[in-house]
C-alpha cells in the first residue's frame, strides 16, 4: 500500500497556509511564489504543529565543515525572499558572478536576478551557464553544484522539451553545449549536498 504523505504551506504575504495531501495540491499554491515554504511530513499532525510553530524551517545540527576542493560552486535560490536569484563563487563562498556579468546587474549581495517569471530550476541553470564560463576564463576544471535535475538531466540535453517554456529549452541546449565543450577539454561538473555548497541561497532538496 502506497504510504500518504501530507504537504503543508504557509504564503507569508497573504498568511494563507494549509495541508495539502498530494505534492500537486501544494505545488499549486507555492509555485513561483516569493517566500513560500512548503515541507512534507508523513502525518497530519506533523503538518499542522509545523504551520502552527510558524512554518519554520529545521535548523540542522553543525555537521563537521568538509574540506571543499577548488573549484566553481553554482546554486540558485529564492533564499533572501526577493525571487530567484543565482550565485557563482569558489570554494571559500567568494562571488564570481562580475567575472562574466556586469556588476550593474548584481544586487548588493553580488548575486545576479533570474528574472520575474524564472524558476528555480531554471536558475540553477543560469547559474551553471555561468559557471562554466567562469571555469574557462579562471582554468579550473571543476564546477559543483546541488542541482540532480540540472546537472544529471537538463545540462546533459535530456529534458521533456514540450512541457517546459521555450526560454527553459533554448537555455537547455545552450548549456549542453557548453558542458560538452568544457568536458571535452578535461572538465567535469559535480554533484555536492545542498548544504555544503558555498553558493548556496537557501533553495535546495538533496
Amino acid at each position: 500500500m502506497k504510504k500518504s504523505f501530507y504537504y503543508a504551506y504557509l504564503i507569508p504575504k497573504t498568511g494563507e497556509k494549509g495541508v495539502a495531501t498530494t505534492w500537486g495540491e501544494c505545488e499549486k499554491k507555492v509555485k513561483g511564489v516569493t517566500g513560500a515554504r512548503f515541507q512534507k511530513f508523513p502525518s497530519l499532525s506533523e503538518a499542522k504543529l509545523w504551520l502552527g510553530g510558524g512554518a519554520q524551517y529545521d535548523k540542522k545540527e553543525k555537521q563537521p565543515k568538509i574540506i571543499l576542493r577548488e573549484g566553481i560552486y553554482f546554486d540558485s535560490g529564492t533564499g533572501r525572499g526577493d525571487g530567484v536569484e543565482i550565485s557563482v563563487t569558489d570554494k571559500n563562498g567568494k562571488n564570481l558572478l562580475h567575472k562574466v556579468i556586469d556588476e550593474s546587474k548584481l544586487n548588493i549581495h553580488g548575486k545576479h536576478h533570474a528574472g520575474a517569471e524564472a524558476t528555480n530550476n531554471y536558475g540553477e541553470l543560469l547559474a551553471l551557464k555561468y559557471a562554466i564560463q567562469i571555469a574557462k576564463k579562471t582554468k579550473h576544471k571543476k564546477i559543483f553544484g546541488d542541482s540532480k535535475l540540472v546537472i544529471e538531466y537538463w545540462s546533459m540535453g535530456i529534458a521533456k522539451a514540450k512541457d517546459l517554456p521555450i526560454k527553459t529549452v533554448k537555455l537547455i541546449s545552450e548549456v549542453t553545449a557548453l558542458r560538452e565543450d568544457f568536458e571535452s577539454a578535461g572538465g567535469s561538473i559535480l554533484r555536492i549536498p545542498g548544504g555544503d555548497n558555498p553558493a548556496d541561497l537557501g533553495f535546495h532538496r538533496d
